[in-house]
């Protein structure tokens, strides 16, 4: 039986070639993430900026709530006059 041994220089170009292949990776999503992170921030800011002018927005129609209201005062009245008129023309 014979066993066969590799003698000789042991290369360690595989071990570079992997090191350099991790770090472009990890660099690669790094750049990724921080990308990403940077757009979130930005939305964020927009995001609060809209809210507040919906709260502005709210704040002046808020009165409209009672538009309707008004409206069916105003049919009352008016009907209410009709009424009083039929009623003083005999």
């Amino acid at each position: 039986m014979s066993v066969l041994a590799y003698v000789g220089n042991t290369h360690m170009f595989g071990w570079y070639l992997g090191y350099v292949i991790g770090a472009v990776i990890i660099t690669v999503i790094v750049a990724e993430v921080g990308a990403v992170l940077s757009l979130a921030r930005r939305i964020g800011g927009q995001a609060q900026q809209a809210d507040a002018g919906l709260k502005v927005a709210y704040n002046n129609t808020y009165a409209l709530k009672d538009l309707t209201r008004t409206g069916a005062i105003a049919a009352s009245v008016t009907d209410n006059l009709y009424k009083t008129r039929r009623a003083l023309e005999g």
